[in-house]
Formats: structure tokens, C-alpha cells, sequence
């Protein structure tokens, strides 16, 4: 019997985009002819619950009458939830943009405890656009509801985490379990009419349940339960970033009560076995997969199979999947978080794995970081355009834990020449390569935004978490993204092994400087997590930390609690850490002292005032390697030429007008200088396949006249430089 699959990614992970995996798997199994279909079950369930239907059930099921007056409010206001929810799912869907007026008008929605912060954003949402506050607006209505759910209906909702608390770092499976006993809840009960809806139309054999965080958990075991019951000849896997990271050392039996199969790492080669062992139950052969034998749980990885290399994988498929229903939110005005919930984003990768792979707080002896393989240039570009022929979407957001540089670069070169329109962002190592011409060429190609780890802004520490980075090429790496015109956000860390106070106030000086000086717009401030698979969670005798618990759980096994030898409470800063940062966002507060943020006594700052600013003002080398590619971003220019006279002697001018988008300008050189630029322009130009060194420039420029150098640094070049005349 030929094996059909099924594949879902279970509530709650993002209202406005799939979350990639199941398109990552489909695209492979379509390279083996293998049928499958997908489904994202959270972003189906929100749609059953936030419609007239869904909260007239709502307003009826209530397990408990609300007891706080804005609860109260709402349940009063229940027909204005009902008359106003089914436009405004509509509105943040994209497909009815005039409600955005009304809403703006503010007497539209009906308005509870959410709206209270409002008067508080009206600064920061000043220059917004009716579309985008109308966003906002909307977003907090749908909080207000969700509000309302957890405190009268099911307190485990939240938009983009179900029950995260039952799958966080549980080391016992004991408190799930529980709860899979109880009698299932409102949002399970739409969760499972809609999978007994898909199950009986797809009739998988195979069903592969993609669980990413901890707030997929218990609604995935839910999903396993009800088929197990219901379809026992099904069998039911689960794989994913979740058991990648918590479940490496599974041990409870309990556990295969609900899955068949747990799958670890790259998911192609483990379901491809899966597939063969279903077919052939004499096999029994599986890569990286536990499974029960005898009562007793097994990890199996006796497959003499490789894993499949990037190139082999195919390009992610996104059919199957409802992509003109999912819904853009405006939570908070944090620029970066906004691109995460907002806008519709096709998931590519650029490289398997980390290229650095060295970050001591980072889970880099797993495969996912541990095993570094980049994709061909051209390779990517033709699975973009596959998936905007797809999709009808040309925005892409690449999630590699660090996209390498060399790869954007090649990247963005082939997106210029095939003259893509794309918009894309990614995450970056703030290192040295990223020069002022890169970020133009990628700015050129249509990368909006990275978003980089900054982490601990202390050299000491930054050398400890062996970032390969310093605080001033961090300044001078954001200031040439800004420059370029893309956004920058900085994942910041406090509470490191060993941090003292006054690392951490230096810290947020450093960061206060790098918002004053304009070269960063976005930042997140989190607490230093140890987990089983980074090096500090490894050896924490190195980094000066103690574990507090040895031994290992049956269930989940990542998050480790440990003492640091400083015995500092890092979490006291936390409030004053975040509310700084929400004000540096807004250009506001600069000329605060430290010491306003908190409530407790804390050191002055070691940092000198203008640390950031004199880092930023350093100009670049202008030493340029002769292996530098040279590329012309602009396009042919028309020639004049003129006689120039003086002093009785008379030459050959010429004078190059070039058109921009946004200008018009001109150079004027001698004639023969000018033939030759002409001619090096068109050979140098983004959209030819060969690509030209300085040395090659340098060569063909000194075959026909004198003094390269002389040239190059004259003005018609500079002019140049600054108009698309790019050395990478």
C-alpha cells in the first residue's frame, strides 16, 4: 500500500505567515513522488474562533463568569463583538482596506483594558499611516477577546503559544499528561473538529506532527490523542524544533501512548525511513528516530543512508495552505517584532547551520547549528522565483541563525541580475565584512532589514560568549547598514555567567550611545538562558556558573537552572533594562541618567560619553585587495563631447549624464578616460554574468592609459562611488 501523509503544524505559532517546516518536508517528499498534504491547524482555528459563529459559542460556553469589571465589560459588549468581528478578521486579512477609516475613528470597535495603553503610543504612532493604526487597533481588540478567553473560557490561550507553561522545559511529562486526562477544552474542541474534518478527507497513513516551541506541545499531543483513538491504523510522528532541542534524552513510555515515532534533527532522511519501515515491516532500519520496543523507549539511528545535501531538498511548497487567510497584527511598535507578525513572508534558508558555530550560550553541538552547508546562489534565486509564482508573494524572510556574508553578497548579485523585485531581511553576525558597498549591494537587491546578536555590549564578555566581535565594529557594521538605508536590530543580552553590575550598566550605555548616534533602530533586551546543548550548559565550570540539578529528566531536557558565582539578581534589572530601550526606540530619553531606569542603587558607567560616536566617525580602509570585485549598480550613461581650451592649448572633454531613480547627474573627464569608462561601465555592470576584480579594472585600464591610481581616487570616481560604483 503506497504511503500518503499528512502533515500539520498544530496551534498556536503565527497568525500572519506558515511557519515553514511543512512546507520544508513537502517540498522534499515532492522530489520522491511521495503524496502528501499540509495543513497549519493554528492559524484555521483562530479563524473558527474569532467569527460571529465562533464567539457566539463563545459567549455561550462560559466555564466561569468573569470576575474582573473589564471581563464584565466585554461580555456587556457582546453584540458589538459580534456585529464587528467577522469585518475586522476581513481588514487584517487584506481584503476590505476602507474599514481601516472607521476603525481610525475610533467610536467603530468596541474598546476594553487593551486600549488603555493607547494614549501612551499616540507619540509613537504619530507619523503612522490610517492603514497601519488601524492595524494596531484592530490587534488590540483581538487582545481584549483573548483576554476574556483565558480568564472566563480557557486560561491556556494566547495568539502564538497554547499551554506554553505544560511544554516549557517540563523534565516530567507528569503535568502534561494530567492534562491530556481531562475532558477537552473549547479550543480543543475546534482544534479537533477541524483535524476529524481533514483526517477523513486525506485518509493519510502517515501522520507528521511539526512541533517548533513549547507552545505547540500539548495541542500536538491533543492532535496525536484524538487520531490515535479515532484512526489507530494511522501512524503518527513527531519532529520538529521542540524534541530537537528538549527531547534528545526521551525516556518516558508514556509518551508512545500518543506518538509512534519521534524524529530528531533534519526531518527528510528520518521520514523517508519512516516511510520505508511502514511499507516494509521487515526493514527496521530508521535514522535519528526513538520508538517503544518492549514496553521500553528506544532511540534507533541504524540507517546506513546519508542525509540529504541543501541542493537535494527541493524548494518549500506552500500549497495546501490557506495563505490568503492568514491575518497581519500590529502588536507593538518595536520595528523588527512588527516584520514578524505583519505582512505575509515566503521562509527560505540560505545555509544549513551556523558558519561561525562558536557561541558559547548557543546550542552548537547540535546539527541544526553544528552542521554548516550553504546553497548556490543561483540555486536559492530559483526557488525564489518558484515560490513567488507560488505564493504570488515576493517578500522573503531568510531564517538562518547567521546568513554568511559571501552568500548575501552572491545572493543579492543574482537577484540584481535577474532583476528580481524582492524584499527580504535576515539575521547576521555584526562582523567586518559587512562594509559600506555590501550593505549598498544589499540594499540594492532588496534587503530591507538584519537583525543581529549584540548580546552583552562588553568586550570581556564578548570575547567569554566567543562572539568574534567587538563593541566598535558592532557601531561601525550598524552604521554602515543605516547609512545603506536597512533597518537594525539588536538581540541584547543581560545575566551572562560572571556579569557583574557594572558590565550590565555599561551595557546599556553602550546601547544608549548606539541609538543617540542614529545607527541602530531596533533592540531586545533577553535574560541569558543555559541550556544542555551550549558549551556553558557543557562545562559550566569554565564560565564560573554551578547546575543545581544533575540528573536528567524522562520528558523535556534543555533549560538548565544553575547558581553564578557572583550571586548577582540579574532579574531586578529586567524592568529597567526594557523601558530604557522602548524609549531609546522613540529617540527620547537620551539625556537621562542611568540611574532614573531603576530603583536601586547601581554604579556610574565606565563608558566614555562619546565611546560610540568616535567609533562611528572612523573612516573605512581605503586599501582595496586586488581580488575586490568592482560592480556598477547604475545604468548607461549618455556621452557629450566638448573642446576645452586654455592658454592657447585646446583638448578633448567628455561629459557623462547619469539617471538614478531619484536624480540626475553628471561627470566630466578627458576624452580618452571617458571612452574608457564607458566601456568598463558596461563590462562591470550588475547584470552581466563575469564579474571584474580591481586587478582586472586596474589591467585593462593601464593597457590603454597611464596612472591608475591617480584616476581612480579623482573626482569623476568618487562621484561614482557614491552613486553605485561598488568595490566588494
Amino acid at each position: 500500500m503506497k504511503t500518503k501523509l499528512f502533515l500539520i503544524t498544530p496551534p498556536f505559532t503565527q497568525l500572519n505567515t506558515p511557519y515553514p517546516a511543512t512546507a520544508y518536508i513537502k517540498g522534499f517528499l515532492n522530489t520522491k513522488d511521495i503524496e502528501s498534504v499540509q495543513a497549519d491547524l493554528g492559524i484555521e482555528v483562530i479563524l473558527k474562533l474569532f467569527s460571529k459563529k465562533g464567539l457566539e459559542e463563545l459567549f455561550q460556553l462560559l466555564n466561569r463568569q468573569p470576575a474582573t469589571d473589564n471581563c464584565k465589560r466585554i461580555l456587556a459588549l457582546k453584540d458589538e463583538y459580534l456585529k464587528t468581528i467577522d469585518p475586522v478578521i476581513a481588514f487584517l486579512q487584506g481584503k476590505n482596506p476602507t474599514l481601516a477609516l472607521q476603525i481610525c475613528q475610533e467610536d467603530f470597535l468596541p474598546e476594553a483594558s487593551r486600549f488603555a495603553q493607547l494614549e501612551e503610543l499616540d507619540w509613537a504612532f504619530g507619523t503612522m499611516g490610517t492603514q497601519d493604526k488601524a492595524k494596531h487597533l484592530a490587534t488590540l481588540y483581538l487582545e481584549d477577546i483573548s483576554d476574556f478567553i483565558v480568564e472566563c473560557v480557557d486560561e491556556n490561550f494566547g495568539f502564538s503559544r497554547y499551554a506554553e507553561r505544560l511544554g516549557r522545559s517540563a523534565n516530567s511529562f507528569d503535568e502534561l499528561y494530567q492534562a491530556l486526562q481531562q475532558e477537552p477544552t473549547y479550543i480543543d474542541d475546534i482544534l479537533l473538529s477541524i483535524l476529524k474534518e481533514r483526517i477523513e478527507a486525506v485518509q493519510p497513513t502517515l501522520f507528521l506532527i511539526s512541533v517548533p516551541f513549547p507552545g505547540n506541545l500539548y495541542s500536538a499531543f491533543r492532535s496525536a490523542q484524538w487520531v490515535r483513538k479515532f484512526h489507530p491504523e494511522i501512524k503518527i510522528s513527531m519532529g520538529g524544533g521542540f524534541p530537537n532541542t528538549e527531547l534528545r534524552s526521551l525516556s518516558d513510555a508514556r509518551v508512545f501512548e500518543f506518538f509512534d515515532y519521534i524524529t530528531l534533527d533534519d526531518g527528510e532522511m528520518p521520514v523517508e525511513e519512516l516511510i520505508v519501515n511502514i511499507e516494509n515491516p521487515n526493514y527496521n532500519a530508521f535514522k535519528r528516530t526513538f520508538l517503544l520496543e518492549d514496553g521500553k523507549v528506544v532511540y534507533k539511528n541504524n540507517s546506513t543512508k546519508s542525509d540529504y545535501k541543501q541542493s537535494q531538498v527541493g524548494t518549500p511548497d506552500y500549497s495546501d495552505l490557506l495563505l490568503d487567510k492568514y491575518i497581519s497584527v500590529i502588536e507593538i511598535v518595536n520595528p523588527m517584532h512588527r516584520m514578524w507578525s505583519d505582512g505575509r513572508w515566503n521562509k527560505l534558508t540560505m545555509a544549513h547551520g551556523c558558519y561561525w558555530g562558536k557561541c558559547t550560550f548557543c546550542d552548537i553541538s547540535l546539527d541544526y547549528i553544528k552542521v554548516y552547508e550553504p546553497v548556490a546562489a543561483s540555486l536559492l534565486c530559483d526557488r525564489m522565483e518558484e515560490m513567488i509564482a507560488q505564493t504570488g508573494e515576493n517578500g522573503f524572510h531568510f531564517v538562518d541563525e547567521a546568513a554568511p556574508p559571501a552568500l548575501m553578497r552572491a545572493l543579492a548579485l543574482e537577484i540584481l541580475r535577474r532583476k528580481l523585485a524582492v524584499t527580504w531581511w535576515t539575521n547576521i553576525r555584526f562582523e567586518k565584512s559587512f562594509t559600506r558597498d555590501l550593505c549598498l549591494l544589499l540594499k540594492a537587491s532588496g534587503c530591507i532589514a538584519v537583525s543581529g546578536g549584540l548580546e552583552v555590549a562588553s568586550d570581556r564578555l564578548l570575547k567569554l560568549i566567543d562572539k568574534g566581535v567587538t563593541v566598535e565594529q558592532v557601531a561601525k557594521v550598524t552604521r554602515n547598514f543605516t547609512e545603506a538605508g536597512v533597518m537594525v536590530h539588536a538581540y541584547l543580552m543581560y545575566g551572562y555567567p560572571t556579569q557583574t553590575v557594572q558590565e550590565t550598566v555599561d551595557s546599556l550605555e553602550m546601547v544608549r550611545q548606539l541609538f543617540e548616534a542614529g545607527v541602530l533602530q531596533s533592540g531586545f533586551w533577553h535574560q541569558f538562558a543555559m541550556t544542555a546543548h551550549s558549551p556553558v550548559g557543557m562545562y559550566p565550570e569554565k564560565f564560573g556558573v554551578v547546575k543545581e540539578t544533575e540528573t536528567i529528566g524522562t520528558f523535556a531536557n534543555n533549560d538548565i537552572n544553575y547558581t553564578d558565582s557572583t550571586g548577582i539578581d540579574h532579574d531586578k534589572f529586567s524592568f529597567g533594562l526594557k523601558k530604557s530601550l522602548f524609549n531609546f526606540m522613540h529617540g527620547i530619553c537620551f539625556d537621562y541618567e542611568l540611574q532614573d531606569w531603576f530603583d536601586f542603587k547601581i554604579p556610574k558607567t565606565k563608558i566614555t560619553p562619546d565611546f560610540i560616536f568616535d567609533a562611528v566617525q572612523e573612516a573605512e580602509d581605503f586599501n582595496i585587495k586586488p581580488n575586490a570585485k568592482i560592480v556598477w549598480l547604475g545604468g548607461k550613461p549618455s556621452a557629450e563631447y566638448f573642446t576645452k581650451s586654455k592658454k592657447g592649448n585646446s583638448w578633448e572633454m567628455i561629459t557623462l549624464t547619469f539617471h538614478d531613480k531619484k536624480e540626475s547627474f553628471t561627470i566630466q573627464t578627458n576624452k580618452n578616460e571617458g571612452e574608457w569608462l564607458l566601456g568598463i561601465l558596461e563590462k562591470i555592470t550588475v547584470s552581466n554574468a563575469k564579474i571584474y576584480t580591481f586587478q582586472e579594472v586596474k589591467t585593462d585600464f593601464e593597457a590603454h592609459l597611464e596612472d591608475f591610481e591617480l584616476f581612480w581616487y579623482s573626482k569623476p570616481i568618487n562621484t561614482l562611488r557614491e552613486f553605485g560604483l561598488l568595490v566588494l
